[in-house]
């Protein structure tokens, strides 16, 4: 199509002679500096914005995943206590709960506190009895013994006199596998004068290292027999721990579990125990969401003044445009894609870092760490040894969606000004 054509009106909307007037006004002319320069700020800061809304997204999607796969695989999905706990139809129970759709483990579980006395230290820490079976069949604690083995866990008279410990709990305490560490509990045998402390030397079979430090730092497992006779809980245990195929189906599950326990036991789920965490986690997601996307409409703002600035440069060329016979509406759409293009080539710009930076974390922390010399993701204070991240595709989808929405609403205003503008007046004092 001839560009006479073109400017008689019957070229296509976003035809090839609009989109080259458009890109030749993008491209910079020495008079035209300050133009340009807001036109590459404008580019910077969408593309900044975009990333940084990308990586930081994916992050807390990481923070959570990670998380909430190593509480919920360390911990249980849902729990059973009350006074069916001290009942001897405790064990024909937990078969009917093993028995549940759904259900991969149901384990008796005593859990306590104690004082742990290792080379010269001292530490608290809580006690977790199971039995060797559910041990090893907790794959996040049995997959992951770091030194020693769960070889002997659970033999001897009542239970024996092997434990595994958090292999931070060890560091601090400066134990390893063949070590002796003595517990002390606060809630040991009853005598006739109440409740005593009992005190109990064991052997050290293995450690354990989960990536979480508040469970590595912390945790001690005791064959579940021992833990009866050291905690003076004779036969009773202190809760069933379930866990299920899949966590989210707890709430749902909760009133079968109910049935099955009767009208005594409490029956719990994850959230419940978590609620307060797990809320605080949206809530932060949410609000960092929000105020990033902010930092993305304000960084697309700029556009304006880059296209004010150019639609008042260019007012010659419209009006003499707008006399060869092109409509308002080929004007508003070359400028529109003017400023479109800043925007859409600042989203994807931000959109490849921020993807490359989150498929690459972990080299770029070690190379950060290594610069500084020092530790960026302290892991006491975090939880996890390294920083994680999740690309949500579908958040993403949402974050370009708002990055070239906003870019395509701040191109409008500048846009339809040049398409409304009155050759007359533009070629007066030319």
């Amino acid at each position: 199509m001839s560009e006479a054509e073109s400017l008689t009106g019957r070229a296509p909307p976003f035809g090839l002679w609009e989109r080259s007037v458009a890109a030749r006004y993008l491209r910079a002319k020495r008079s035209e500096g300050g133009v340009a320069l807001i036109s590459l700020i404008s580019f910077i800061g969408i593309m900044l914005a975009v990333a940084v809304l990308i990586i930081v997204m994916s992050v807390m999607n990481g923070f959570r995943s990670e998380l909430l796969s190593r509480i919920l695989g360390f911990n249980g999905h849902v729990y059973v206590t009350g006074g069916v706990m001290m009942t001897p139809s405790r064990e024909p129970l937990i078969a009917r709960l093993k028995a549940i759709p759904g259900v991969t483990q149901a384990a008796p579980v005593i859990e306590a506190q104690a004082m742990a006395l290792g080379q010269g230290q001292i530490s608290g820490a809580i006690v977790r009895g199971i039995t060797p079976k559910d041990l090893k069949d907790t794959k996040i604690v049995s997959t992951n013994i770091v030194r020693g083995s769960l070889e002997g866990f659970g033999v001897g008279d009542f239970g024996g006199d092997l434990i595994v410990v958090g292999d931070k709990l060890a560091q601090n305490l400066g134990v390893q596998p063949g070590d002796a560490l003595t517990l002390i509990s606060p809630t040991g045998g009853a005598t006739a004068f109440g409740a005593t402390p009992q005190r109990k030397t064991y052997t050290v079979a293995g450690t354990f290292s989960v990536g979480m430090s508040e469970y590595d730092q912390t945790f001690i497992y005791m064959p579940l027999s021992q833990a009866q006779l050291f905690f003076g809980r004779d036969t009773a245990v202190d809760f069933v721990e379930m866990k299920l195929k899949d966590p989210d189906e707890a709430m749902a599950l909760k009133p079968e579990v109910a049935r099955i326990a009767g009208p005594t036991a409490v029956v719990t789920d994850w959230t419940q125990k978590n609620a307060s965490y797990w809320g605080a986690l949206q809530v932060e997601r949410s609000v960092m969401r929000l105020i990033l996307m902010m930092l993305v409409a304000i960084a697309a703002m700029n556009i304006i003044s880059g296209l004010v600035m150019l639609v008042k440069n260019k007012s010659r060329d419209i009006a003499i445009l707008r006399t060869m016979g092109a409509g308002q509406g080929s004007i508003l759409r070359i400028f529109f894609m003017a400023g479109a293009s800043v925007g859409l080539l600042g989203t994807l710009a931000g959109l490849t870092i921020g993807v490359l930076f989150c498929t690459f974390i972990g080299p770029i922390q070690q190379a950060v760490e290594w610069a500084t010399g020092t530790q960026v993701f302290n892991s006491d204070v975090y939880f996890l040894t390294r920083v994680p991240a999740k690309i949500d595709w579908q958040e993403v989808a949402g974050i370009i969606g708002w990055s070239l929405g906003m870019a395509f609403v701040a191109t409008l205003p500048p846009a339809w000004r040049a398409s409304r503008l009155d050759p007359v007046e533009a070629l007066r004092y030319e």
